[in-house]
């Protein structure tokens, strides 16, 4: 369930300086942003940003950026990022169609899409996360041995990606349709809504995936 809009939360997003208000701008330049190197992770509906901060917090060899699309969602994420010291993390309000437009081919070595909006109605198959149409764009972005990771509690959603994500000549690595009982829970880092139905007992798949080479 999304947030309600909340009141100025464009004004106060416009003002946060933890957001990339002119994304575009940094396309092939991002290791200037971040003043080093470092491999750059995104994430692609961050949601209020648990997930990515933890990561950026246990990795500061890493570079992240956050991304999220609904303002009211973001806000809350900012709001939480101002209690930390993370120099290695930046956070862009963007629609993922337009990756292709804000990173240079290469520049990005991983993306994590953590319980996506499942979109279930077939009509509205091409707005998932992992459809064809927007795996095609993480390629256009990716370094060679980049990876995609993928986590949500929507069996079908799941089952459909797993095919969705193969058919566009993409390598399944690893998957699991029950995550915190299997081998791939190993340094699992926990989403909000993950803690949530871990605690009721509900089963979360997970997949990792990696560009045909």
């Amino acid at each position: 369930m999304r947030l309600r809009h909340i009141p100025g939360a464009e004004e106060k997003i416009a003002e946060s300086p933890f957001v990339i208000h002119n994304p575009r701008e940094e396309k092939g330049r991002w290791g200037k942003r971040f003043q080093n190197t470092n491999p750059i992770e995104i994430e692609v509906g961050m949601g209020k940003g648990r997930f990515i901060m933890e990561l950026a917090q246990r990795y500061p060899e890493r570079n992240f950026i956050g991304i999220e699309r609904y303002s009211s969602v973001l806000l809350r994420g900012l709001e939480k990022r101002e209690q930390l010291d993370l120099p290695n993390i930046w956070f862009l309000c963007i629609d993922a169609r337009d990756l292709g437009e804000i990173f240079a081919p290469g520049e990005v070595s991983r993306i994590y899409l953590n319980f996506s909006d499942p979109w279930p109605k077939d009509r509205h198959a091409k707005r998932r996360l992992t459809s064809a149409e927007f795996m095609k764009v993480y390629e256009q972005i990716l370094a060679p041995k980049g990876g995609v990771e993928f986590k949500t509690d929507n069996r079908g959603l799941f089952e459909y990606s797993l095919e969705s994500i193969t058919s566009v000549g993409w390598i399944i690595q690893e998957s699991t349709f029950d995550l915190h009982h299997s081998t791939m829970a190993e340094g699992n880092v926990m989403t909000e809504y993950e803690e949530k139905f871990a605690t009721e007992g509900k089963p979360i798949c997970k997949l990792t995936a990696v560009l045909q080479v």
